[in-house]
C-alpha cells in the first residue's frame, strides 16, 4: 500500500461540522449572541427574537454546508438515539420553493411519542411528545451517502411534561450538583466561582469482526453476542493483542473513524489494541458531561458506520464472545468550576486541601449510602455476563482510594498525627493539612469506583449503554451528599471546628465502602459481606432499587426524577431484559434447528456410513476410535435435542407471564437462561467433534483472527 503524503491542518478539520461557540461569534449580531450565551451559562429563558435569530444564522450555515434536512436529535429511552427528518424546502404560491427554518422549529419539535418506551407514562393511543432544543449542547451535521443533514440536541417529553428520555433527568441532575457544590465553595470563600460543571471522558472499548462472518451469524446479527462459538485454541493468554501494533485494515478504520469525529467536534483523543483479539477502544478528552453524553452516542453510531465501509462490523455488545474479555466503558468523573479549578484535585495551600478533602469524603457518603443505585445504573442483561468475570469490577460497588489518601483519612478519623515518616505530621485542622501529591499511588483496574489523582473512574458501565444513566444517578447522590453537608456547615456557629469534625465523622462512617485490594478475590466477596455492603450479582434485582423508597425521596428532592419518572424507568428497564432474553433463546432456537442440529446428525450419519462400510469389507477393520467418535457425538445430539425442547418449553411459559414484569423476568433469569446455558455446552461439544467442513456458522478462530 503506498503511504499517503501532505500535511493535514487537523486544527482547522476539528469541528467543522458543528455550529460551534465560534460559529456563532462570527454569524450572530453580538447583542443576540450575548444573549444566547446568557441562556447557556445562566439557565435564562430564551427569547422567540433570539431564536429566530439563531435558526437563521444555523440554516445558512448548514446550507453552506451541503444540508438539506434538519432533525431534532433525541435520546428516548431505547438507549440509542431518534431523528424525524424535515427538509429546508417550503413551497411558494407561484409553484416555486424557497429554504425555510424558523425559530419555532429551532426550539420544539413534535415526534410520536406512543412509539417509544414510556413505562407506562404514555399510553398506545396518546401519541403527543415533545423535543425541545437543548442549546447547551451544539448543533452539528451528519454525513452520509444520502446527504447533510442538520442535528439539532434536544430533549424528549411528553405532552404532560415527564421526561421520555435520558438528556432531561441529565441535565437536571447536573443543575442538582452544580446548585450543591455551589453553597459548599461559598463557605469556602469562592465567591468568583458561578458554576460547578460535571466533567466526563468515557473510554469506549468495542470489537471489530470480517462483515461476512458477521452476516453468516443470525446471532450477532438479532443480539450482538455469539449464542453459540468453542474457544478458539489461542485467545487473549499470551496478552500480545493488547496495546500491540494496529494492523493495517484495522488503523485505516481508525484514521477515517477519527477524521469524522473531529468533524463533528468530538475530541477522540487515544486508540489502541485491547486485551482480547479484535478488541479495541477509543478514549476521548474530557467535556462537561452533557456533550459527553452526546459526543458518545454519536461515537458509537460513527464507529458502526464506519465499520461498514471498511468491510467491518463494529460489535459493542458487553460480552460478544464467551471466555475473552468483554466490553466496558470507563466513566471518569470529576466536578470543575468556571474559573478552572478541578475539585477533586488536590491543592497546594492547606485550605485547599481541606476544601479538596470535604468533596472527597461527599463522594464517599454518596458512593456508600447508595452504592445499590449506581449499581442499578449500569445493570442490563447484556452486563450480567460481564461483571464479576475476572475482567471487569465485581458487582460489589467499592471504592478505591490509594495508599497515601487511605491513610491520610485513617489518621483524620484518628484524630492523631501521622506516624509515617514520609507524609509528615498530620492534623485535621485546615492550617496544619499537608500538601498532596497527585498519582501517588498504583491503580486498581479491579475496583468499580477508583480514585484516579483527580477524578474517578467508574468501571461498571458496559460498552453499548448510553452514559446518561449512571452520570445521572451519580450527579444526583453526590449533590444529596453535598446539601447535607452544606445544611450543617451553614448552620455551625465555628466553620473550621464544624469542618473538622464532619471530615471525621465521615471518614469514620463510610470507610467500609474504601477498598483497595484485589476485587476478583473470594476474599473480597466475605469481607464486603461482614462490612455490610450490597452485593447485587444480577440486573433484574438491581433494577427493583429504582422504586425503593429512599431513591425516589433523593430524586426527588432535587427534581431530577419523580417518582412516576422513576417507576416508568424501572418497567423499561425489565421490559428490556426480558425481551432481550426472549429474542436470545428464539435465536438459539433458530440455529439449533436449522444449522447446528443438521450438521450433526450428517456428520453422525458419514461415521455410521464409514464404519458400515468398513465392516463390510470382510478385513475386520478396528472401527474403535471411529465408534466412539460416534457414541460421543450421538449423546452430544441427544442432549442437546432433549434441551432445546425444554429451551422451547420455557420460552412458551414466559410469555404466558406477560402480565406480570418482575415474574417474567426472573423466569428469564432462572429458568430460561440456565437452559441457554446448557443448550450452548452441548453445542460447543459438538463444534469440537463435528468435522470443519460440515460447521455451517463461522467459529471463534475465524472472527477473532480475521487477518
Amino acid at each position: 500500500m503506498e503511504i499517503k503524503s501532505g500535511y493535514t491542518d487537523l486544527t482547522k478539520i476539528f469541528g467543522m461540522n458543528v455550529f460551534s461557540n465560534r460559529a456563532m461569534k462570527e454569524r450572530l449580531p453580538e447583542d443576540v449572541y450575548e444573549a444566547l450565551h446568557r441562556t447557556i451559562d445562566e439557565g435564562r429563558p430564551l427569547e422567540s427574537s433570539v431564536a429566530e435569530v439563531v435558526a437563521a444564522a444555523m440554516k445558512e450555515w448548514a446550507i453552506e454546508r451541503g444540508a438539506t434536512h434538519y432533525t431534532h436529535w433525541f435520546q428516548p429511552l431505547t438507549g440509542v438515539t431518534a431523528e424525524k427528518h424535515d427538509s429546508f424546502l417550503s413551497p411558494t404560491t407561484e409553484g416555486g420553493a424557497i429554504m425555510e427554518f424558523s425559530g419555532k422549529e429551532l426550539i420544539k419539535g413534535e415526534p410520536d411519542a406512543s412509539s417509544f418506551p414510556s413505562g407506562g407514562l404514555r399510553a398506545t393511543f396518546e401519541a403527543r411528545g415533545y423535543t425541545a432544543w437543548d442549546c447547551t449542547s451544539p448543533a452539528f451535521l451528519k454525513e452520509d451517502s444520502s446527504g447533510v443533514t442538520l442535528c439539532i440536541p434536544t430533549a424528549f417529553c411528553s405532552y404532560t411534561g415527564e421526561a421520555l428520555d435520558k438528556k432531561t433527568p441529565l441535565l437536571r441532575s447536573c443543575e442538582a450538583v452544580n446548585v450543591q457544590a455551589l453553597r459548599i465553595l461559598k463557605l469556602f470563600g469562592k465567591d468568583d466561582v458561578k458554576r460547578v460543571e460535571v466533567s466526563v471522558g468515557p473510554e469506549q472499548e468495542y470489537f471489530l469482526v470480517d462483515r461476512e462472518l458477521y452476516e453468516k451469524r443470525m446471532d450477532l446479527k438479532f443480539t450482538g453476542r455469539t449464542l453459540f462459538g468453542q474457544r478458539a485454541p489461542k485467545g487473549q493468554e499470551m496478552d500480545d493483542h493488547y496495546f500491540g501494533t494496529l494492523k493495517e485494515r484495522v488503523s485505516a478504520f481508525m484514521h477515517d473513524l477519527d477524521m469524522e469525529l473531529w468533524r463533528a467536534g468530538v475530541s477522540a483523543k487515544t486508540k489502541h489494541n485491547e486485551a482480547a483479539p479484535s478488541q479495541h477502544e477509543l478514549a476521548p478528552i474530557y467535556s462537561s458531561c452533557n456533550i459527553a453524553t452526546d459526543h458518545n452516542q454519536l461515537t458509537m453510531e460513527t464507529m458502526k458506520k464506519i465499520a461498514n465501509r471498511h468491510g467491518f462490523a463494529c460489535l459493542l455488545h458487553e460480552k460478544p464472545f464467551e471466555g475473552v474479555n468483554g466490553s466496558g466503558k470507563h466513566n471518569n468523573w470529576s466536578l470543575t468550576t468556571d474559573t478552572g479549578s478541578n475539585l477533586l484535585e488536590p491543592g497546594k495551600t492547606p485550605h485547599e486541601n481541606a476544601q479538596f478533602l470535604l468533596f472527597l469524603c461527599a463522594v464517599l457518603k454518596a458512593i456508600d449510602e447508595h452504592a445499590a443505585i449506581l449499581r442499578a445504573s449500569a445493570a442490563s442483561a447484556g452486563n450480567d455476563h460481564r461483571l464479576g468475570g475476572h475482567e471487569a469490577p465485581p458487582a460489589i460497588i467499592s471504592v478505591f482510594l490509594g495508599d497515601q489518601l487511605t491513610e491520610i483519612l485513617e489518621n483524620i478519623e484518628q484524630d492523631n498525627p501521622s506516624e509515617k515518616k514520609h507524609y509528615g505530621r498530620l492534623n485535621v485542622g485546615v492550617s496544619t493539612l499537608p500538601g498532596l501529591r497527585r498519582d501517588t499511588t498504583d491503580r486498581n483496574r479491579t475496583s468499580p469506583f477508583a480514585f484516579t489523582g483527580n477524578k474517578f473512574e467508574f468501571r461498571t458501565v458496559g460498552s453499548n449503554a448510553s452514559i446518561a444513566g449512571p452520570n445521572t444517578i451519580i450527579n444526583t447522590i453526590v449533590a444529596e451528599s453535598l446539601c447535607e453537608i452544606a445544611d450543617r456547615l451553614e448552620q455551625a456557629p465555628d466553620f473550621e471546628s464544624a469542618l473538622h469534625d464532619i471530615i471525621k465523622e465521615l471518614v469514620t462512617k463510610h470507610k467500609r465502602v474504601v477498598f483497595n485490594g484485589n476485587g476478583y478475590s473470594e476474599e473480597w466477596v466475605e469481607e464486603a459481606a461482614r462490612r455490610g455492603l450490597p452485593n447485587i450479582p444480577n440486573s433484574v434485582d438491581a433494577f427493583e432499587e429504582f422504586i425503593s423508597d429512599e431513591v425516589i425521596r433523593v430524586f426527588g428532592k432535587h427534581h431530577v426524577y419523580s417518582e412516576i419518572e422513576l417507576r416508568s424507568r424501572y418497567e423499561i428497564k425489565l421490559e428490556k431484559y426480558i425481551k432481550v432474553r426472549h429474542i436470545e433463546a428464539l435465536t438459539m432456537c433458530d440455529m439449533a434447528h436449522k444449522d447446528i442440529l443438521p450438521a450433526a446428525v450428517k456428520f453422525s450419519t458419514d461415521l455410521s456410513e464409514q464404519i458400515i462400510k468398513a465392516k463390510q469389507t470382510g478385513l475386520n477393520l478396528n472401527c474403535t476410535v471411529t465408534e466412539e467418535l460416534l457414541g460421543a457425538v450421538m449423546d452430544a445430539i441427544d442432549g442437546f435435542g432433549k434441551t432445546l425442547h425444554l429451551l422451547e418449553e420455557s420460552v412458551t411459559k414466559a410469555e404466558a407471564m406477560a402480565g406480570d414484569l418482575a415474574v417474567q423476568a426472573r423466569f428469564y433469569r432462572d429458568v430460561t437462561l440456565d437452559l441457554m446455558n446448557r443448550l450452548r455446552d452441548y453445542g460447543d461439544k459438538l463444534e469440537s467433534m463435528v468435522d470443519r467442513k460440515l460447521w455451517p456458522i463461522p467459529t471463534y478462530s475465524d472472527m477473532l483472527f480475521y487477518v
